[in-house]
């Protein structure tokens, strides 16, 4: 076992206070320091080769492996939104249980290794990084034919070597995107759960939602037990598949609510009756219902019994970082999501409705960023829509990568598709754009538009233990060739 899978905290969530021995001490173990940049920047150079739909590779390189992902069972998670919500009420529930879960959330927000977690906690760098290794070696070894293995496909196969290394009892893993030609598909855990289907990355998946829905409910393989929260139109094509194969298949609701408060929901759900959600937004109802199907069908199919009472506390201590996330810094109410999709953008746009009532009173600033690839107009009219945004202060900044939109352009789309900010301002450096909103007239801030923005933002306000990277020393200034006296 390595040394790194121990119990989370009291939420198992990644702020547990004990870090595992792999992280003790980064800074003062060199050699390992370095083999863990190494293994990142091996890792993202990967990125070169972009996102390349398909099974082949994967299996290859997890055949090379010695195929791992066939002694771990559980449950595929595919979904338009709100599958990293599912994976948090599963994964909660699972640890109350006492059942040792390994989930996989994505995208992460400030390091790799959230994308690899058991019992809530990220793995540690040395393990990482001899993974990682192990999988560029077997990457190596691929058919030429079949192209190198990308950035994904090679995070994929760690993780499935890490939980058949640890032996986890059950894994909960999120697809990337779609379903029928993702990486994680090479692996069949025995269910299958689809949240819902709505328009995102239509230039891979498809330009409607029937195309889309084609692509997810692919995840469903015969002999599954399969679930889904879809609706209309990929409600019946999820429901097509599942019959051709003889799968059963689960068709949840929304759970209905009780109440909304700035601590989640109370939602109503079968044999629980009232229950606590500890995820924020009414979107949540939605996906605690498909979660508790989820974790019926891992029962039903011998995988993982979780009692009616684990349920409940683990539902209640759900925390999913930087997803509707709220915080408090320096008094002041700080909200972090993603909303990085039309979709997402309208389900943050009712949460802040229902929430900004219970948060610091003043006036709302929002603090927002894109990738120039989104729909950043939808998403900027999903959001604007918003009640709670009339008379707001917005401003937008840009994110550090090539993909991102410039403030000021972002600005522009803002001013046009949504009509009842009374401010917007522009600042293209993050950091200062967000002192200048915690240094704003009182009121809660939120920070929304992207999870790459959402990363940045946390790191910058939330310190970590288990996602502190171990710190390469920099060499002696001898050697640096930056002697101040040349």
């Amino acid at each position: 076992m390595s040394d790194d899978a121990g119990q989370g905290g009291r939420h198992g969530n990644l702020g547990a206070p004990t870090p595992p021995i792999d992280h003790a001490a980064p800074e003062d173990d060199e050699a390992a320091a370095e083999a863990y940049r190494a293994a990142v920047a091996a890792l993202a150079d990967r990125g070169r080769f972009g996102v390349r739909l398909g099974l082949g590779r994967t299996r290859a390189l997890l055949r090379e492996l010695g195929d791992p992902q066939l002694g771990v069972r559980g449950a595929l998670v595919a979904g338009t939104n709100g599958k990293g919500s599912v994976l948090a009420l599963a994964g909660s529930a699972l640890r109350a249980a006492g059942i040792r879960a390994g989930e996989t959330p994505k995208p992460h927000l400030t390091t790799y290794r959230e994308r690899l977690q058991i019992d809530g906690r990220p793995v540690g760098p040395r393990t990482f990084a001899r993974l990682v290794n192990d999988a560029i070696a077997a990457a190596d070894r691929v058919p030429r034919r079949l192209g190198d293995p990308t950035e994904f496909e090679l995070l994929t196969a760690v993780v499935f070597a890490w939980f058949a290394e640890e032996a986890i009892d059950v894994a909960i893993v999120e697809v990337g995107l779609g379903g029928r030609l993702d990486a994680t598909h090479a692996w069949d855990g025995g269910v299958a759960a689809i949240t819902n289907v709505d328009l995102d990355h239509t230039e891979r998946l498809g330009p409607t939602i029937a195309h889309i829905a084609r692509e997810k409910a692919a995840i469903i393989e015969r002999g599954d037990l399969a679930v889904t929260g879809a609706v209309g139109e990929a409600r019946d094509i999820i429901r097509r598949r599942a019959g051709r194969l003889h799968v059963p298949l689960a068709i949840v609701e929304p759970a209905p609510i009780r109440a909304v408060d700035r601590d989640g929901l109370i939602v109503d759900l079968p044999r629980l009756g009232a229950t606590r959600v500890g995820l924020l937004g009414r979107h949540q109802a939605a996906n605690v219902a498909v979660a508790n199907a989820t974790l019926d069908a891992l029962a039903a199919a011998g995988i993982a019994d979780v009692p009616d009472e684990a349920r409940r506390r683990g539902y209640a201590a759900a925390r999913w970082p930087g997803r509707l996330e709220l915080l408090s810094i320096g008094g002041r109410d700080v909200l972090l999501d993603g909303a990085h999709n039309p979709a997402g953008a309208a389900a943050l746009a009712a949460a802040l409705d229902d929430l900004v009532p219970t948060l610091t009173p003043g006036r709302l600033t929002l603090l927002t960023a894109s990738m120039a690839d989104k729909d950043v107009a939808g998403i900027a009219s999903a959001l604007g829509a918003a009640g709670a945004l009339r008379g707001a202060r917005i401003i937008t900044t840009a994110i550090d990568s090539p993909r991102a939109l410039p403030a000021r352009r972002l600005a522009t789309i803002w001013l046009n598709h949504a009509g009842r900010a009374a401010a917007i301002e522009t600042e293209p450096d993050l950091p200062d754009a967000l002192q200048r909103a915690l240094d704003g007239p009182a009121g809660p801030v939120v920070v929304a538009g992207s999870l790459y923005l959402v990363g940045a933002v946390r790191e910058l306000l939330v310190d970590e233990p288990l996602l502190r990277d171990p710190i390469v020393k920099p060499p002696p200034r001898s050697d640096r060739g930056d002697n101040p006296g040349r």
